[in-house]
């Protein structure tokens, strides 16, 4: 039997049950993750008697998460029964405001400080991808952010990653040292043993070419592995 509260708009609920009016007086942190996003979503669908907060509970029961909605298309998400374009965009543009969030911790002329500051940069990018994606960070003699560019996606291969693809770059740009960042689809940040190579041959490179090769960092939903903070930048060609 269907609860008779969930077929009444939002608005005509008890007021201390209104993800809004909740909000305002417990603060954001005391809502569930489908009352947030009952608030981004506004209104219901007055046809199939669903709430803002029943759409939901939907999207949430479809997706399995939060992240994983936010890697959903504007197709998959209209496939919700009440959800249209709008409705999508509306989603689409608060998750994308939280990695533009996420992101403005390091910009163009940002020092670079520790691996985390890394990490955080771009982990909402790229913690969900379903291919590997290689990126390097381009650095001042200061370690100030110059730059950064995608180098390759697709799986890492020497082949793919190849110095002159890293170092072409970096020279045009006349960086002192780079970052290499990459994912992991699987999640598991443990470097590979093809990551572990093609470090090893990018600082040899770049060793040749009086550019530094500061640190690898790989990123996955289980965290990140920092080849410099485990100490493997010394030793990146050898067994870990």
């Amino acid at each position: 039997m269907e609860n008779p509260q969930e077929l009444r708009r939002i608005k005509d609920w008890p007021e201390a049950e209104r993800p809004r009016e909740k909000l305002l007086a417990n603060g954001p942190e005391s809502l569930s993750e489908a009352e947030l996003l009952a608030i981004v979503l506004r209104t219901g669908d007055a046809s199939s008697k669903q709430s803002a907060l029943d759409h939901a509970r939907l999207l949430l029961s479809r997706f399995g998460s939060l992240r994983k909605l936010a890697s959903a298309t504007i197709a998959e998400i209209c496939e919700i029964k009440g959800i249209g374009n709008v409705k999508a965009a509306q989603i689409k543009a608060v998750f994308e405001i939280a990695r533009r969030f996420g992101q403005n911790a390091f910009r163009k002329g940002s020092p670079y400080t520790s691996s985390d500051i890394v990490y955080e940069h771009f982990r909402e990018r790229l913690v969900d991808l379903a291919k590997e994606k290689f990126l390097i960070l381009m650095l001042d003699s200061k370690n100030r952010l110059l730059r950064e560019m995608e180098i390759s996606v697709g799986s890492l291969t020497a082949s793919i990653v190849h110095p002159r693809e890293v170092f072409a770059p970096v020279l045009r740009e006349s960086a002192a040292s780079i970052i290499l960042v990459h994912n992991h689809p699987s999640g598991d940040p443990k470097p590979s043993r093809e990551d572990i190579e093609i470090t090893g041959r990018l600082r040899k490179a770049g060793e040749l070419l009086g550019i530094r090769v500061l640190d690898h960092i790989i990123i996955g939903t289980e965290g990140y592995t920092s080849f410099a903070d485990q100490g493997f930048m010394d030793a990146s060609s050898s067994s870990m």
